[in-house]
């Protein structure tokens, strides 16, 4: 509650990473003299307050009494006076209960971002700095740092920086795309299907929050599956991985992905995070995934030879 006090603008600062103009978290830079402004850089420094969701359910309340103590006292998410986090003592109909940093309203205008293809979506996931940097650079006189860019740099960083290898000014990186998915996911648990989102990738409609986590997850799945010319995106072209008998069949797990392209970069092996692609395949094929087995059981026993009979 104190570190949700501060980004809403209630603690000695007063200042809030909360920009009311663009309606998106930004980072803030203060001056010696006081002064302060934000960054007007749009990258998931704005989308990871979306991580800080919970949903709360009666059983759970029921055994820690303290927490629900604390849940009433924080009524409205309230704390010092000032509402700083959307935990409404009111509950859904299954009688859960939402903890957040984003209110119905600040949670639409980020999503619409996020489901922008000009912003921050593209073909393979979520980028990590929005594509808009890509025209808009120019970030202004920024105290104690002087004249600032950013810029939108999709695949190998063009910086020396963290030794050259790592970049998160434009590709997609699969941790943060996945905890993205399962803050949607959780949103979408509380308030149902009658919530809905701006979504300008689809011509300009409005989506479920399920289907808002679903189109990210296919599209970050999209990395590696193989497009309509028989393409792998992860892969360079002319990479024996694509096409080559013996390792097409073959995956590298990089560290990040192009954020145009969807080209693996990096690291090749960073099974750590990027496996978790592997969970977002068997989310979607989950329901037909016991038929299978079972057809597979089948068939193998149909395979088998009669036992001989015995005289």
């Amino acid at each position: 509650m104190a570190i949700a006090n501060s980004i809403a603008g209630y603690s000695q600062t007063g200042l809030t990473l909360w920009d009311e103009k663009d309606q998106f978290f930004k980072d803030l830079v203060v001056g010696p003299d006081g002064q302060s402004r934000h960054i007007d850089v749009f990258s998931w420094v704005g989308l990871i307050p979306l991580f800080a969701v919970e949903v709360i359910d009666q059983r759970l309340l029921t055994n820690v009494p303290r927490f629900h103590a604390a849940l009433v006292g924080h009524y409205q998410g309230k704390f010092d006076g000032h509402r700083v986090t959307h935990c409404p003592i009111q509950s859904n109909v299954r009688e859960e209960h939402l903890l957040s940093l984003l209110g119905p309203a600040r949670l639409k205008a980020v999503l619409q971002r996020v489901l922008d293809e000009r912003q921050f979506l593209s073909p393979f996931g979520v980028r990590s700095v929005s594509r808009v940097h890509a025209e808009q650079c120019d970030l202004g006189t920024l105290p104690g740092i002087g004249q600032a860019l950013i810029e939108y740099v999709p695949g190998e960083s063009n910086s020396g920086l963290f030794g050259g290898n790592s970049n998160w000014r434009g590709p997609i990186w699969m941790p943060t795309n996945y905890v993205l998915i399962q803050a949607i996911e959780k949103f979408h648990r509380y308030y149902g299907d009658t919530f809905l989102v701006p979504a300008p990738c689809c011509e300009g409609g409005q989506v479920t929050l399920k289907e808002a986590a679903k189109l990210i997850s296919e599209r970050l799945v999209n990395i590696f599956r193989r497009m309509p010319d028989g393409r792998l995106p992860a892969f360079p072209v002319g990479s024996p991985f694509q096409s080559d008998p013996y390792w097409q069949e073959l995956l590298l797990f990089h560290e990040y992905f192009h954020g145009d392209t969807g080209q693996g970069l990096g690291a090749m092996h960073q099974t750590g995070w990027t496996g978790l692609v592997a969970n977002l395949v068997e989310r979607r094929y989950r329901v037909d995934i016991p038929a299978f087995w079972r057809q597979q059981q089948e068939a193998q026993a149909a395979r088998q030879p009669e036992p001989a009979e015995q005289v």
